[in-house]
């Protein structure tokens, strides 16, 4: 059956969003439908609402949430009525190249359904009947949402709900750009650019992986200090040093072995760059816009061998990794709970879109009751 729910909705770039209240329609074969319980609010959603992430309006936003499914298609096998899941955004064929070489975050299918359904059409509408797309195949800033089923992770119940939303997105994709991207060996020396809700992951990333040495590098005092709490072992402001990549080189004797880029700007990819020591690694995280560029030396890249990487969605596998991070945070080896600085109603969306906006939040959060 089709549901009525309230949704966060992108109407137009360059406008703020709306809460309207949508029709999604029941499952069709392969998917299911979702109560959400939370869904975190992300950059990325307000990059679609600018067209910096050009997915066309009128969307429904979200794509970090988890909930219960209430209603589930025909040839459903690996979920049923009462699963607790976590959404995510990554659409896999299983059949192409990337996807069976074990990197689906790469699948080559995958841009046939960025704002619908794999099958190319959605199942929510606006007022008036018409189509709204989706964020990412999923669309889960609202209070129901039909999925997939690939698009859904199913998760332990005893896990908090708006925690476990922000394995979907935040900290996927700044935890898996360490253990997946980079591979950090312990004993390494790491630094993180851009203590935002990615940053402050790509840091308890770095700890559970056994750095000696984690630099946090932001021009928010407040974010320096949140970054110590997830346990970066230095911070530097940028605003208070007159080279961070000279800075960056001293305090970690030459140079780090890693260095996290969690910004997306190209500035930030070359300051990262030339505070590596030899044999070091850039891991770009941040989503630059399309235009961006970056400028490194090409002779230190051969006689310093060293590697830039870039890391979509932490290189994640959602299936094998969203499990195994919610085994480290109930085995007290990564947060969640402390990565929520607000929580707000649905009601609230455009407040928590501000706030963001605004460097108010870690990480804010729409719940449902």
């Amino acid at each position: 059956m089709s549901r009525q729910a309230k949704a966060v909705v992108c109407r137009e770039w360059g406008k703020p969003v709306q809460v309207e209240t949508i029709t999604v329609d029941a499952p069709k074969r392969g998917e299911v439908t979702i109560k959400v319980a939370a869904c975190g609010v992300c950059h990325s959603d307000h990059s679609a609402t600018t067209g910096k992430i050009q997915y066309p309006p009128p969307l429904v936003l979200g794509h970090e949430a988890a909930g219960v499914v209430v209603d589930v298609g025909e040839g459903v096998t690996d979920l049923k009525e009462g699963d607790y899941v976590v959404s995510t955004f990554i659409t896999m064929c299983g059949k192409c190249r990337n996807c069976v070489r074990g990197r689906p975050v790469l699948c080559e299918n995958a841009k046939k359904s960025l704002v619908t359904l794999p099958d190319g059409t959605v199942r929510t509408h606006g007022k008036e009947g018409e189509d709204l797309y989706v964020f990412g195949a999923c669309g889960v800033m609202a209070e129901y949402a039909t999925l997939h089923e690939d698009n859904c992770v199913k998760i332990d119940e005893g896990v908090p709900m708006a925690s476990a939303a922000l394995v979907g997105c935040a900290v996927i994709t700044g935890v898996g750009s360490v253990f997946n991207t980079a591979d950090l060996e312990p004993g390494s020396r790491a630094v993180v650019f851009g203590i935002g809700g990615v940053g402050l992951n790509a840091i308890q990333g770095c700890v559970t992986a056994g750095a000696e040495m984690v630099i946090a590098v932001d021009t928010n005092e407040k974010k320096l200090e949140m970054a110590r709490e997830f346990g970066a072992t230095h911070t530097i402001n940028i605003n208070e040093v007159e080279d961070v990549s000279k800075a960056i080189k001293k305090l970690s004797g030459g140079g780090v072995d890693y260095a996290f880029e969690c910004v997306g700007n190209g500035n930030v990819v070359e300051q990262a760059y030339k505070a590596l020591g030899r044999a070091g690694t850039v891991v770009v995280v941040g989503v630059a816009d399309m235009k961006d560029k970056t400028s490194i030396s090409t002779f230190a890249l051969t006689a310093d061998e060293r590697t830039v990487k870039g890391s979509w969605l932490g290189s994640a596998r959602p299936q094998y990794d969203f499990p195994k991070i919610l085994n480290l945070y109930k085995a007290n080896r990564l947060k969640l709970d402390e990565l929520i600085t607000q929580t707000y109603s649905i009601d609230e969306a455009p407040q928590a879109f501000e706030d963001m906006l605004e460097g108010k939040n870690a990480r804010g959060v729409i719940v449902f009751d």
